[in-house]
């Protein structure tokens, strides 16, 4: 059949066979343009029909056949297990049988090994009982004459039978015995002596396998600890020949670590007595000579060697670790560390505090004298360097407190020539100086001790420079700003804003990185978080109080420029036709003088800080020239010259980039309009949506700054 194979296909789809089936049928499709022929595709079909079910005829056929020959498969298999399961199970009570047999043979065995013990146990004391005798009585003649003591390559077998003699020697009486004690101790010892020397001898050559021979004889000797003594001193023999003596000592225990396992039996009790050799000796010795030299006459150097040999010390602690030395390994190393540093740690702080305390005050005095500045005192709220009686301490806090209070400039004013005597260079090293102290503090300080230590290092930094360099610095730099009323004043004091901010910042930094880990976890915490609160809030109070003075001074400026330059006839000119509608000249100085001090701000602080001020600054300069106005009569054309002016202020107030000071000048700007407005609508501009919300007396006032305000009869629109 033609298309059986289609039919065993995968995937087999039936559909696809039909259309193929079709498709071969002539007529059956459109196929080379032939006509459809129902009839002969019927045909087709039918016979295809017909082959397919002989097709199956025969497949069903042969499937029966299998399953036939399937079942006498299955049948005869199953009987072929059966057989194997009858076997298996004759051969397992066979297994049980054998084992019983050789259970009750191998108990018989035992039975007879202890039996034969039982004899030959005692059989074999006596025998070596009858040597120990024999060897006895030779000491008691006083002549040895067995091979064991005169051939010097039975030394091991003499070392035995000595080491027995002599427990047996020291329970006899010392009267009878006593010339037989002396021999057999005499010979202990000279055994033990030889001992000693072939295993140091061994040592040299480096023969491990003898080395340990003799160890294993020497352990019941009490010179055993002297044996290994010897060996702790050879394998230091020409380990310490750099100047790294801590590398050395690594190297020296890794190597003796791969070679005391196979001398000793007791590895770890040997290798930690090495370590506590080195440490006790070399490192000892080794640290002593490099701390000495400086412990008096260089507290710098002394602290820097302090914590770079603590540190190396320890760094070999914890490869010694890696080494098998007992149970509390831990322990072990941190009591010998101990032993070597416990002299300088007990006082280390001490020192610490007392280095810094000199160190910074020279930083800072390095830093005066290059400025050819004497520090003086300055009444302050602050530490002061000069001692001062009760009477006038009493004195200067009641000026603080006034001037606190009044931000008066209480005192003469300072020309510091616009030195702020800050110094971001003096900054980075004081704190350079305490982040080495807080590394040392963390390094050598007692665990309980370390949040007391890094508090007293915290509080030395908080004295020399916050204290003594920025507080100090902000009291100059307050003494140091001029009246309101000076004229040219020049107005440094927001560049120690400036700097004091950007010191600050670092100061916060090293508060955060190397402080807080410190005292993270215990109660100096609090008591950090608080003293740098009332430093942060003491600098705040002196910064808020300069910059309003400062301000004050921008203000007074201000008004030094319009009385300077702005004329009554700016606003009533004689001739109202010449006029050349303008800002005037003061307003043009007085424009020009703010937008230099914007710039001056914004360059001063960062954040927040620059809008509250600006805002500050622009709501003043707002009133100082609605006060101004106040001052002058308006005609027509001068009404018009000031609108002027106020819109070149406004522009002005744009460059603040605050909403209320921009209202403010749109709300003045509205106010001007009142100066040149026609009588008749007058009312019409007052309900104007911008002047809508003033008061009624601000709008009267304004307008009774009009030249006509009289004549044209004004004041019955406020009546």
């Amino acid at each position: 059949m033609a298309a059986a194979a289609e039919l065993f296909e995968e995937p087999f789809v039936a559909d696809e066979y039909i259309e193929r089936l079709a498709w071969r049928t002539p007529g059956g499709g459109s196929r080379g343009g032939e006509a459809f022929d129902p009839k002969r595709l019927l045909e087709e079909f039918v016979n295809h029909i017909q082959e397919l079910q002989v097709m199956d005829e025969r497949i069903q056929r042969k499937v029966e056949k299998l399953e036939q020959q399937c079942q006498k498969e299955a049948k005869e298999f199953a009987k072929k297990v059966q057989e194997l399961q009858k076997s298996n199970q004759v051969a397992f009570q066979h297994f049980q049988e054998l084992d019983e047999h050789i259970s009750y043979v191998a108990t018989k065995v035992c039975h007879l090994g202890d039996q034969l013990e039982g004899v030959n146990t005692p059989r074999q004391r006596a025998v070596e009982a009858q040597k120990l005798m024999k060897y006895f009585n030779e000491f008691l003649d006083g002549e040895l004459k067995s091979d064991v003591f005169t051939n010097s390559e039975k030394i091991k077998e003499a070392a035995d039978i000595i080491q027995k003699l002599h427990l047996i020697a020291q329970e006899l009486p010392f009267d009878r015995f006593s010339e037989v004690k002396s021999k057999i101790a005499s010979k202990y010892h000279d055994l033990e002596c030889q001992l000693i020397q072939e295993f140091t001898s061994a040592q040299r050559r480096g023969e491990i396998s003898r080395m340990r021979e003799v160890a294993a004889v020497l352990l019941h000797f009490k010179g055993y600890s002297h044996c290994v003594d010897v060996y702790i001193k050879q394998c230091q023999e020409g380990a310490f020949l750099r100047n790294d003596v801590f590398e050395d000592a690594a190297i020296l225990c890794q190597r003796v670590n791969k070679q005391v396992g196979e001398v000793f039996s007791n590895p770890e009790t040997v290798l930690a007595k090495l370590i506590q050799n080195i440490f006790e000796v070399k490192l000892q010795i080794y640290v002593k000579d490099q701390l000495e030299e400086h412990r008096k006459s260089d507290a710098e150097q002394y602290l820097k060697n302090l914590y770079d040999l603590y540190t190396r010390t320890t760094n070999l602690s914890s490869k010694l670790m890696e080494f098998n030395l007992g149970t509390d390994k831990q322990t072990f190393l941190s009591k010998l560390i101990k032993s070597i540093f416990i002299s300088y740690l007990e006082n280390y702080i001490e020192v610490e505090i007392g280095y810094l305390k000199s160190r910074s005050a020279m930083i800072l005095q390095r830093y005066y004298d290059s400025k050819n500045h004497q520090k003086r005192s300055i009444g302050t709220g602050g530490i002061q360097i000069h001692k001062r009686t009760e009477a006038k301490l009493s004195i200067q806090d009641l000026k603080e407190r006034i001037r606190q209070r009044t931000n008066l400039p209480l005192g003469p004013s300072i020309d510091t020539h616009g030195e702020t005597f800050l110094s971001q260079e003096v900054v980075v090293n004081l704190l350079q100086e305490t982040k080495q102290a807080f590394e040392r503090c963390h390094r050598l300080s007692d665990p309980s001790d370390l949040p007391k230590n890094a508090f007293r290092i915290f509080s030395m930094l908080v004295e020399f420079l916050c204290t003594e360099h920025i507080d100090y610095a902000l009291e100059t730099g307050l003494a140091g700003i001029p009246s309101s009323d000076s004229k040219n004043a020049n107005l440094y004091f927001l560049d120690v804003v400036h700097q004091a901010n950007t010191i600050f910042h670092l100061f916060d930094k090293q508060f955060n990185d190397h402080l807080m880990p410190l005292i993270s976890s215990s109660p100096k915490l609090s008591e950090c978080l608080q003293k740098k609160k009332d430093i942060i809030e003491q600098m705040e109070v002196k910064l808020d109080m300069g910059i309003d003075r400062t301000l004050n001074c921008m203000i007074g400026q201000m008004k030094h420029i319009l009385a300077a330059e702005q004329k009554k006839t700016d606003f009533k000119p004689e001739d109202e036709n010449n006029v050349l509608i303008q800002y005037t000249n003061a307003c043009v100085k007085v424009c020009s003088y703010v937008r230099k001090q914007v710039e001056k701000i914004r360059n001063s602080m960062d954040g927040k800080n620059v809008d509250t001020v600006l805002m500050e600054l622009g709501v003043r300069f707002h009133r100082l020239i609605y006060e101004h106005l106040q001052q002058y009569s308006y005609s027509c054309m001068g009404g018009m010259l000031a609108i002027c002016d106020v819109a070149e202020y406004r522009k002005c107030a744009k460059d603040f980039k605050i909403a209320l000071v921009l209202q403010l000048f749109d709300t003045l700007h509205a106010l001007c309009n009142l100066l040149v407005v026609a009588p008749d609508n007058l009312k019409q501009v007052c309900s104007g949506e911008q002047l809508a919300n003033l008061d009624k007396n601000i709008l009267h006032s304004f307008v009774q700054l009009r030249v006509d305000y009289r004549s044209a009869r004004l004041a019955r629109h406020f009546s």
